[in-house]
């Protein structure tokens, strides 16, 4: 019996190191949807650097944005409409 909990211990140990290897939380785990959740953050950390970047990258910088303002906004709606 002792093996075995021993067993049972070190096997969840492993998942635990994988799932934070991964960058995996527990409430990401739960989310339905966690690359749009992750394409959401990747999008809002690009706007950021567009919006502090030195240069307007050929007057490109402007539109840029507002694309990616309008794509988080798709993505926000497609999670509220998964919602209903």
């Amino acid at each position: 019996m002792h093996m075995t909990r021993r067993t049972t211990l070190a096997a969840a140990g492993a998942a635990a190191g994988l799932a934070l290897a991964a960058g995996i939380t527990s409430a990401e785990a739960r989310e339905r949807h966690p690359a749009i959740r992750a394409a959401i953050n990747s999008l809002e950390k690009a706007k950021m650097d567009l919006e502090h970047a030195d240069h307007d990258f050929g007057g490109h910088r402007v539109e840029a944005i507002e694309s990616i303002d309008r794509a988080i906004n798709q993505l926000r709606l497609a999670l509220q409409f998964d919602r209903r």
